[in-house]
């Protein structure tokens, strides 16, 4: 199945401290979209492109913590982060 419609650029930032749910930091389309990708690509923040999660995550409220449903979906783009930093998360023990 073709889909003739362009899509516009979104892009969604999320801030996590290791303590709280992560937070929707900055999100935005077209130029605003660029403007965040540019912005993390120039700081070496790692990035992954899921346009479902995207999506859902641009209809949070900017500071808001992620809602419950997504922890899986985002814990996965964290740990994909970690892994692309060479970092491994805080573990408790």
């Amino acid at each position: 199945m073709s889909d003739k419609k362009q899509t516009t650029p979104l892009a969604v930032a999320l801030q996590y401290d290791g303590e709280r749910a992560p937070r929707v930091t900055a999100k935005g389309r077209d130029t605003v979209a660029e403007q965040i990708i540019r912005l993390a690509q120039r700081h070496g923040v790692p990035m992954q492109e899921n346009e479902a999660l995207a999506s859902v995550l641009a209809g949070v409220e900017l500071g808001d913590e992620i809602p419950e449903a997504l922890y899986l979906a985002v814990a996965q783009v964290i740990a994909f982060a970690y892994h692309l930093s060479g970092k491994v998360p805080h573990s408790e023990g």
